[in-house]
């Protein structure tokens, strides 16, 4: 199967979020189950820092902006994929992908708009033609309105079929109507069955309409974004393409989290032998600044964006409680301004019970998945996370809102069957996760409980090797359509 991959940002070349993680690893797995698999990206200043030398340059040409223009795309070999840069310095050679700290770059429309359409031109040009054209986000949905109404007809994607993938409904780039003639689409497209969205062109909208087929990044989130409470405005369009919504969730690259062979905490560890553990746990203190004697506590980790989405504002309600318990808080992230104000005050009240890092630190991330013995994530929304799933994988037990892939992915421990993995709470509020906390801590107070919670989640498998299979199966519905 021929696939060709259109996001904005892809590991290890460019990242801002989950979207990197995704569309780095899915390829690669798809790669190595026998796909031809094309990945195109832009050719950020960010990319040209890390991608090596590129294997070949290629010039085209297309229309933009009314008038006939030249444009390069560098192909680079990558482990089970072929990339494709799209290189524009105007556009692309900016020192941050999306925005500067002060907001949004004003052009990004126009910009998103020029990696969409000249993506397809590569495609055309190269002769690919992909079986299934999967499209990530907003920046990359406006190729589908590209592909339905220039490429239409077009013998190079006459047997392509078309699978959108929202990874978070909320960014949706919205831009003014006049973009649509600015950016070479009809002007007739701004009705509220094409991309008109509120007054505004709505770019993800048009990778719902457009497309064969919607996915999201796990079965929870496809069924919550049809209601009003999840979907941004999209939940009635969402709901009329109901049937041909999927919820697949995504996985973890164990190569690069996995206890056994993680060069970045303090000892390796396997179910069978969890005696690294414990040396990780001792390690952790003075990581993040507390005593050594906080090892001695059950610790709750965090790894996070310091954000309400992220339920940052109910652990901030949630604090005088949870350190009732005689719980040691880790929590590693930067975010908003007030609710990194607030940590920061509860760890001048509570030195020896709160490490706070504001920062983002790759060894203290790891050194938290493997140190902590429970993981918090008490999450507002959130599509798919791959924090749980990592957690899991160090033997650190999941607290875990309710929601999303939070919920899809964490089964609620009983003690009774000794079955589960994990600890859920539903109201986003502090007392049910204080509640959930201290059903916990009860637990881990029981040794031989505690352990085969541990190995249950240990054993849990999120890979992308299963998570692949799991693509081709929804490919292969999709070609059916």
């Amino acid at each position: 199967m021929k696939i060709a991959f259109l996001a904005s940002e892809v590991l290890p070349f460019a990242k801002t979020g989950g979207l990197a993680d995704v569309a780095g690893a899915l390829p690669k797995y798809l790669g190595r189950r026998g796909s031809d698999v094309h990945v195109l990206l832009p050719y950020y200043r960010e990319v040209s820092r890390k991608a090596p030398a590129p294997s070949g340059s290629l010039t085209f040409r297309m229309d933009w902006l009314g008038r006939s223009q030249t444009f390069t795309s560098v192909e680079h070999r990558a482990d089970g994929f072929t990339a494709h840069f799209i290189v524009n310095d105007d556009y692309f050679d900016r020192e941050h992908l999306y925005a500067t700290p002060d907001g949004d770059y004003p052009d990004n429309g126009e910009r998103f708009a020029f990696f969409a359409k000249a993506s397809l031109a590569v495609l055309k040009a190269l002769d690919v033609r992909p079986d299934i054209l999967h499209v990530h986000d907003w920046q990359a949905a406006i190729a589908l309105a590209y592909l339905r109404f220039v490429f239409s007809g077009d013998p190079a994607f006459a047997e392509t079929r078309t699978l959108f993938t929202i990874h978070n409904l909320a960014y949706q780039g919205q831009f003014p109507r006049e973009i649509l003639g600015r950016i070479g689409l009809p002007d007739g497209l701004f009705n509220m069955h094409d991309l008109e969205f509120y007054g505004k062109v709505n770019f993800l909208k048009a990778g719902i309409v457009y497309s064969d087929a919607v996915s999201t990044v796990s079965p929870r989130y496809s069924r919550e974004i049809q209601t009003p409470e999840f979907g941004c405005g999209l939940d009635g369009l969402l709901k009329f393409k109901s049937d041909r919504l999927f919820g697949l969730l995504n996985g973890v690259d164990y190569a690069a989290w996995d206890p056994a062979v993680d060069k970045l905490i303090a000892a390796p560890f396997t179910p069978q032998d969890l005696t690294g553990k414990s040396k990780c746990k001792s390690a952790l203190p003075l990581l993040i600044g507390l005593p050594p004697e906080a090892a001695a506590s059950p610790v709750v980790g965090m790894v996070t964006r310091l954000a309400g989405q992220k339920g940052l504002d109910i652990v901030v309600e949630a604090l005088e409680g949870l350190f009732e318990l005689d719980i040691v808080l880790v929590i590693l992230g930067t975010g908003e301004s007030k609710i990194q104000a607030a940590l920061a005050d509860a760890q001048r009240r509570r030195p020896r019970q709160l490490g706070l890092k504001v920062a983002f630190d790759e060894r203290v991330a790891h050194a938290i998945y493997a140190g902590s013995d429970m993981f918090l994530i008490p999450s507002r929304y959130e599509p798919c996370g791959l924090t749980q799933m990592y957690s899991l994988k160090y033997g650190t037990i999941p607290i875990v809102r309710a929601t999303g892939g939070l919920d899809d992915s964490i089964s609620e421990f009983d003690r009774a069957a000794g079955t589960g993995t994990g600890f859920k709470f539903e109201a986003a509020a502090a007392e049910d996760l204080v509640a959930a906390v201290k059903r916990a801590i009860i637990v881990f107070s029981k040794r031989d409980l505690w352990r085969r919670l541990v190995q249950n989640a240990m054993a849990e498998d999120f890979s992308w090797e299963r998570a692949a299979g799991e693509y081709l199966k929804l490919y292969e519905t999709v070609r059916a359509f």
